[in-house]
């Protein structure tokens, strides 16, 4: 568990950046945002799709400028700690040894501002969309994770491409209320981890929400996507916002999928 203390530098998190060549403009503002707005943090939490595909470490490329990007703000001397999200889940130690940044379990606890907080990527809370836990199940499973890492790297791309269509048609297709997380999973959750304020991404709807459960206060903290725009929570001196980062393009119409 990390504590913070945030009365000198902020904290930020954010989350659901889908880096892709296909949008450059986000890769710019991401680069932008970790030689400034990041350089002045205590750390930087980024909690899952950081990508929006990742078929294994061994398709790196060490000259990327995101990857030097993250270096360089390691190096700084500011901590980077990467979640695995449901398009990134191939990340690992590879990943870390060549940008610094330390990988998170999904549903990490940190203590912040003397809070304790739970950190997770968001797609576990989205129970009632049965179809994707069904998927999320068996990717997660080590043996066809194992399976799939040793295939070549053209037949990986192309299941990473196929995966992405099937996805975004999934979401176009399916009620919007059952790709939301469940309030009662929600609750769960924060009981069998003995915390009150969660923070996470992966449903593209951000926002901070208080609520009661146990009788007691709660508050879920959903961080935003990076496609109209870009979008982090800071934390600092008790105070956590949620601020945007203006995109230098006009919004996007292409379509999105978690």
């Amino acid at each position: 568990m990390h504590i913070h203390d945030t009365n000198h530098r902020p904290v930020l998190f954010i989350s659901d950046l889908h880096l892709d060549p296909s949008r450059p403009e986000v890769t710019g503002l991401f680069i932008q945002f970790l030689a400034q707005s990041a350089r002045q943090a205590q750390a930087l939490y980024i909690l899952g799709d950081l990508f929006e595909t990742w078929i294994g470490d061994d398709a790196l490329d060490t000259e990327d400028p995101v990857i030097h990007a993250l270096r360089a703000l390691n190096t700084s001397g500011v901590p980077v700690y990467v979640m695995r999200g449901n398009r990134d889940f191939l990340l690992s130690e590879g990943f870390s040894q060549t940008t610094g940044a330390l990988l998170l379990d999904d549903m990490s606890r940190i203590t912040l501002d003397g809070v304790q907080v739970l950190l997770l990527h968001g797609d576990t809370l989205c129970t009632d969309d049965i179809e994707y836990q069904r998927f999320r199940a068996m990717v997660r499973d080590p043996h066809w994770q194992a399976e799939f890492l040793a295939k070549p790297r053209a037949q990986r791309l192309a299941y990473a491409a196929r995966a992405r269509r099937e996805s975004t048609e999934h979401t176009r297709h399916t009620d919007a209320t059952r790709l939301d997380v469940n309030p009662h999973s929600v609750e769960q959750i924060l009981r069998e981890q003995g915390a009150r304020h969660m923070i996470h991404g992966h449903t593209h709807r951000p926002g901070i929400h208080h609520f009661e459960f146990d009788g007691q206060p709660a508050q879920r903290i959903v961080l935003g996507d990076w496609y109209e725009q870009g979008s982090f929570l800071l934390c600092e001196s008790g105070h956590w916002q949620l601020r945007p980062l203006a995109l230098d393009r006009k919004p996007t119409e292409a379509p999105r999928s978690r």
